[in-house]
């Protein structure tokens, strides 16, 4: 298996700028996911932002997962479990409004970094869209106009901590899946490893390396490419030993943002087979979502392909494009 697709973004700047965009689009056709060193989020930053959302567990969260457990028996499993997985979380919402004030349990410092934690990323987002139309051949800003909707993107943050865990083979710390939204942007502990992806039938880790942040497309930018990009089956692996942290921020459409391949990846040989993605609004396809996140995403697509075609015969809602 050849090596996991490592991208310095700072090379993007001088010569080697050719040779880094061909490393990120060989990385969106054949891996869906990739990780950036020098992104320009300071290494002291994600220093605190590390320190405050571990503290922040080991203070609100850790004893409640524990008591979790304990109520559902969990330690003492002997068969695998398939409806549950081994992670603390909590989630936080940036746009188009940020609840970041009402939730519970931050401290003040905590929530003003997670604020600025978000700010950077949103940026470094915007630019990884463009760098993607660039790959693809598309108008610059195009990918951001077509996440826009009326209101902007959506933009949250899941906040999640891997505990050890005594039965591995038994529970998973995430269920294997693809991601619904657009684009998700990891900031992962660098000591205790655990998240794989699905490449060519096999798992392969996600390399923790400090201070990266790894990259993986969603299921709408698979839409959008008419499958020219993919969005990547992946899961957690619970530990025995340590706590693994993982903030995971999307990038997503806005609800009402309506989704469709662009037609200049719409090859004729495609529509001719009717092998085109399906259109519609992003938020009825995260209601579908919503029940069956960990099944194959292929049935998602086509069970939005009927309500598009019933739409279009008049027999069912129709799917504004305002």
């Amino acid at each position: 298996m050849e090596n996991f697709p490592v991208i310095n973004l700072e090379s993007l700047n001088g010569e080697g700028r050719k040779a880094t965009m061909e490393k990120i689009k060989d990385a969106c056709e054949n891996w869906g996911f990739f990780e950036l060193v020098s992104h320009g989020i300071p290494t002291e930053f994600l220093d605190t932002v590390e320190r405050l959302t571990k503290e922040h567990y080991k203070q609100c969260l850790e004893q409640r997962f524990k008591e979790l457990v304990a109520s559902k028996g969990l330690e003492g499993v002997q068969t695998e479990v398939k409806d549950m997985d081994w992670e603390s979380t909590f989630h936080l919402r940036h746009l188009p409004q940020s609840n970041i004030s009402e939730v519970p349990d931050l401290k003040d410092e905590y929530r003003n970094v997670m604020k600025e934690f978000a700010l950077k990323l949103e940026k470094l987002a915007e630019q990884l869209l463009d760098l993607l139309c660039e790959n693809l051949g598309l108008e610059q800003g195009y990918l951001k106009k077509a996440f826009y909707g009326t209101k902007g993107p959506t933009f949250g943050t899941k906040v999640s901590n891997y505990p050890p865990c005594p039965n591995p083979d038994l529970i998973k710390g995430l269920r294997a899946h693809t991601d619904a939204g657009g684009l998700i942007l990891l900031f992962q502990d660098d000591k205790v490893s655990g998240l794989q992806l699905l490449k060519d039938g096999e798992w392969v880790d996600v390399p923790p390396m400090r201070h990266s942040i790894v990259i993986n497309l969603g299921d709408q930018l698979e839409v959008i490419t008419n499958g020219k990009y993919k969005s990547v089956e992946h899961r957690v692996i619970a530990q025995t030993d340590g706590t693994r942290m993982s903030i995971a921020s999307f990038y997503n459409p806005g609800s009402d943002a309506v989704i469709y391949p662009a037609p200049t990846l719409v090859e004729k040989e495609a529509e001719e087979k009717n092998q085109v993605y399906p259109k519609f609004v992003f938020e009825d396809y995260m209601k579908l979502y919503a029940g069956v996140k960990f099944e194959p995403k292929e049935p998602r697509f086509e069970a939005m392909k009927a309500v598009e075609i019933k739409a279009s015969f008049g027999l069912g809602p129709v799917i504004s494009t305002a």
